[in-house]
């Protein structure tokens, strides 16, 4: 268990909620703000608390609340999407107004449009009035009604933005890097004494943010990821030595990687970023794949796009995206490169076919299980933001949709356990060797 000091998982409120639900009355089972969800589900982990007769670190439980603190009639709603596409970021932006506007009776839902950027003076497009018709179909397609952007915005031309359209709940869809900008912008509304808050959507295709069990469009991604490993399969068992390599989607986090090798059982090899291999050696990733070819003819292979960034990058290579992220050399083109030249240096004849899928994943509509969990998310989002909850984002924690605080999200990302659970189920499923696999500093030495 990572968290220990309790108090750190709080969660910010604008001030005592007097303002009843329009819910009372309708049968609605409300949340009672004493009723929370533990971090840690295991004895293990509860012990020492249960010893010491602390309370366990918890999460606050998610939910509508019998009291409000904002007069719906009166409030006005901002939406704002921001990083990479994914896919349900347009179910979120649906649900967020639909519950807004049947539930609570919210008549005013202004949509900011591409990111931070238009919450900037400088933006050149004016807010979309947000209305159900508006969003009517909008969850049948891919992408993101308003735009995105990436990059930072001044923070306080950003608030002055806010004041100007009176918006009192913000509701943020991105990841750790706009949760960060959200906790400040949060953090500049409080210096100021404004009574604004602000509620995070976690959306991360790669599911890298910490406390967060699956941000939404992973599921897609694993479903999508699924199909493309099985024509990736079918290609290389077409030719003589056939390999079928696949890049998923992972900066940091082999996620997708993970669970689409485990969906597809004919993934013959994993890579990713939290599992250092190396190329050349005994027991390397080449000899290996020379094995396998040796005794079936063909190969999957299927890398995350984070791994082996020890390999091939260049200390002069410095280069960052607008959002301040190193960008990643490709491994998947390096890859497919240098399998070609082993290869031909052995005087075996391959045949290699490359996919990458990433930006055709992303833009795609969610799936079911996705679609599901993005109304709920954007259900639990609006409830805590009425509630006069603030800088936290909603989540889904043992079983239960929970308030994490941002800063507790964003501090850290979360990675694949490479003693885990999930990655041991890979190297079964794949019969890769885990020897394959080494310590950076055994990386360095091959």
């Amino acid at each position: 268990m990572h968290v220990s000091v309790t108090n750190t998982l709080e969660i910010p409120t604008l001030g005592p909620c007097h303002m009843p639900s329009p819910l009372q009355g309708t049968g609605t089972r409300f949340v009672d703000d004493t009723c929370r969800i533990l971090v840690s589900a295991t004895t293990h982990d509860l012990q020492p608390f249960l010893e010491s007769r602390q309370p366990p670190p918890s999460f606050e439980l998610a939910g509508s609340r019998a009291q409000l603190y904002f007069d719906p009639a009166q409030l006005t709603c901002g939406i704002v999407t921001c990083g990479g596409l994914c896919p349900g970021v347009n179910n979120v932006i649906r649900s967020i107004v639909l519950t807004l506007t049947y539930t609570y009776d919210v008549r005013r839902i202004l949509g900011f449009r591409y990111g931070y950027a238009g919450l900037s003076s400088q933006s050149s497009t004016a807010p979309l009035l947000l209305t159900p018709e508006v969003v009517d179909t909008i969850h049948e397609h891919g992408g993101t009604l308003l735009g995105t952007s990436r990059g930072p915005q001044d923070i306080c031309d950003m608030v002055d933005t806010l004041v100007r359209y009176n918006i009192g709940v913000l509701f943020t869809i991105g990841g750790d890097g706009t949760f960060r900008g959200a906790q400040a912008l949060s953090q500049e509304m409080m210096r100021r004494g404004l009574k604004m808050g602000v509620i995070g959507v976690p959306k991360t295709i790669d599911n890298d943010l910490h406390w967060v069990e699956r941000s939404f469009g992973f599921a897609t991604a694993v479903d999508e990821a699924r199909r493309v490993i099985a024509g990736a399969h079918a290609e290389a068992r077409g030719a003589w030595n056939g390999i079928g390599l696949v890049k998923l989607m992972g900066r940091h986090a082999g996620f997708i990687a993970a669970h689409a090798s485990l969906a597809n059982s004919d993934v013959n090899f994993c890579l990713v970023p939290e599992v250092p291999f190396r190329l050349h050696g005994e027991g390397s990733f080449f000899q290996v794949v020379a094995q396998r070819l040796a005794r079936k003819h063909h190969a999957v292979i299927v890398v995350a796009e984070g791994a082996g960034q020890d390999l091939l990058q260049d200390p002069a290579h410095t280069l960052r995206d607008a959002s301040g992220n190193l960008r990643l050399l490709d491994i998947g083109v390096f890859l497919r490169d240098q399998l070609q030249q082993y290869f031909a240096q052995q005087g075996t004849e391959i045949t290699i076919k490359y996919i990458d899928p990433s930006y055709t994943i992303r833009s795609l509509p969610a799936s079911a299980v996705d679609a599901e969990y993005c109304l709920l998310l954007g259900q639990h989002a609006v409830h805590a933001g009425l509630a006069g909850r603030t800088e936290m984002t909603v989540s889904y924690w043992n079983q239960h949709f929970t308030h994490v605080p941002m800063a507790l999200a964003a501090a850290h990302r979360k990675q694949l356990d490479p003693h885990g659970d999930v990655w041991q189920g890979v190297l079964e499923a794949t019969g890769q060797p885990a020897m394959m696999c080494a310590s950076s500093a055994a990386v360095q030495a091959g």
